[in-house]
């Protein structure tokens, strides 16, 4: 397959050969067109996508491992104790050591976090209906519920 992007005005066509045909291109497009629409009306919260992720999980699992998030969301152990410390100095987030397991770090919202979270829910998931650009319901489903399976992730949301 000779797969063509059609041009936006002002710029020539690029071909892709193959690689138009590869999840891990295609994927990767895609990310980089969600986020950047995601930056463009959700900026003014002062969250990127990653983080916004994170606190909406949170939010959904209260004391959950901070490990098991990171595994969950592909975050690097590294990364991810940037991400929580980042979220507990803006006073998003707590960390709990159960005395039961001193080598565990559990998470939750603080209240702040909680206000913050359903705050901005509004425009989150307003921002979700945008992510189906040129997609009909159907089709957009069809693509969630394959990348579900592809990720080994339930279909239960």
């Amino acid at each position: 397959m000779n797969l063509t992007v059609h041009p936006q005005p002002g710029t020539e066509p690029i071909r892709f050969g193959e690689i138009g045909s590869s999840l891990g291109f295609l994927l990767r497009l895609a990310q980089v067109r969600t986020f950047d629409a995601f930056f463009d009306q959700l900026s003014a919260h002062g969250l990127k996508p990653g983080e916004f992720t994170m606190l909406w999980v949170i939010g959904l699992n209260p004391d959950v491992r901070q490990g098991a998030i990171a595994r969950k969301l592909r975050i690097k152990p590294a990364h991810m104790t940037k991400l929580v410390q980042r979220a507990v100095d803006a006073g998003l987030v707590e960390r709990r050591v159960p005395d039961s397991d001193r080598r565990s770090v559990r998470l939750r919202l603080t209240r702040g976090g909680e206000r913050f979270v359903a705050d901005n829910r509004p425009d989150f998931l307003d921002f979700l209906k945008k992510e189906r650009a040129n997609l009909s319901d159907a089709e957009f489903g069809t693509l969630i519920s394959l990348l579900q399976k592809l990720n080994g992730m339930e279909s239960a949301r």
